[in-house]
């Protein structure tokens, strides 16, 4: 296979992971203050909700979440068989979302046969790195570096795909499931959200609440969607309703201390449920991540803007 069919398919591989793992977190949310911090948004609905106690329980997980700044994580994503042929991620490692930072390992596909097998991410910075491994087809086109670089503020200023990278990197992971204040933030806009009761999540005693999203309510509540144009909002809106989304189903399990110990995204299409299924702990543990050295990072937005002036495309 030619050096230049590998790139495309290492670039390929490289903008899925990046938008399946960093949607919710590749790009700065949220308005700045004056000192240049990013302002937390408001974890109140739009429109009362229909929670009574189970509002209030969230609305102050929501802000012991936002406060704690940090935590590990293990997540699962899942496609059905119907929909590209499904398949699973696992995700583990130390995560950060004031400032967003991430240092995650991910395993599996939800393409069989398209991407790595096994991948370390790491991000800081607005900065995203993928770590090829050495033995993957991939590291062909890689000039003898380990680890592939995006940089979200130069992607967004470029054209083509980094330019559309930019704009998917906000929304790609409408669920927001890599921030789990956020996700907190999203179901209190809910209008039916509720507590199912207590439950045990592998042994921890946790109260189980519950709620749904319309794509609509979803993005309204969405903080990143209110940068987008009008037009783009209406193209959004088009796409998701051809794709057969219509809603979103949120679980939560917030443990005594008031931190959710579990999440639980379900997204409805016509081929089945899609689910992002995530286990927090450690909240407020250093989430401390080290950028690789640079002489060992090769730059993606490069290589996209190389390919597009060769005509190659990515």
């Amino acid at each position: 296979m030619s050096t230049s069919v590998y790139r495309k398919k290492t670039v390929g591989a490289a903008l899925a992971a990046v938008l399946l793992v960093g949607g919710a977190t590749a790009c700065e949310n949220g308005k700045k203050d004056d000192a240049g911090k990013r302002a937390v948004p408001s974890a109140q609905p739009s429109s009362p909700a229909a929670g009574g106690n189970a509002t209030e329980a969230l609305a102050a997980a929501y802000k012991k979440t936002s406060a704690a700044k940090s935590a590990k994580v293990r997540m699962t994503m899942s496609m059905p068989t119907s929909l590209g042929g499904g398949g699973t991620v696992e995700l583990t490692g130390v995560q950060g979302w004031d400032p967003n930072v991430m240092d995650i390992t991910m395993k599996g596909a939800l393409a069989p046969g398209k991407g790595a097998d096994t991948m370390r991410m790491i991000m800081s910075n607005n900065v995203m790195f993928m770590e090829i491994p050495a033995d993957s087809p991939s590291s062909a086109v890689m000039e003898g570096k380990r680890w592939m670089k995006l940089d979200m503020n130069a992607a967004g200023t470029g054209s083509g795909d980094a330019a559309a990278l930019k704009k998917l990197g906000g929304l790609g992971s409408m669920d927001q499931s890599q921030d789990p204040a956020k996700q907190l933030a999203l179901l209190l806009a809910s209008p039916n959200v509720k507590s199912v009761g207590a439950e045990k999540v592998e042994g921890v005693d946790t109260t189980h609440y519950k709620g749904t999203l319309t794509f609509e309510e979803m993005l309204a509540a969405n903080q990143n969607s209110k940068e987008l144009s009008e037009a783009d909002r209406a193209r959004l809106t088009e796409a998701m309703k051809t794709a057969g989304i219509k809603g979103y189903d949120m679980d939560v399990w917030v443990d005594k201390d008031g931190y959710p110990a579990q999440m639980k995204v379900g997204i409805g299409t016509p081929q089945g449920t899609m689910t992002v299924d995530a286990h927090y702990s450690d909240y407020g543990s250093a989430a401390t991540v080290q950028a690789p050295p640079e002489n060992e990072t090769l730059d993606l937005v490069a290589m996209l803007q190389g390919l597009g002036k060769a005509g190659a495309g990515a």
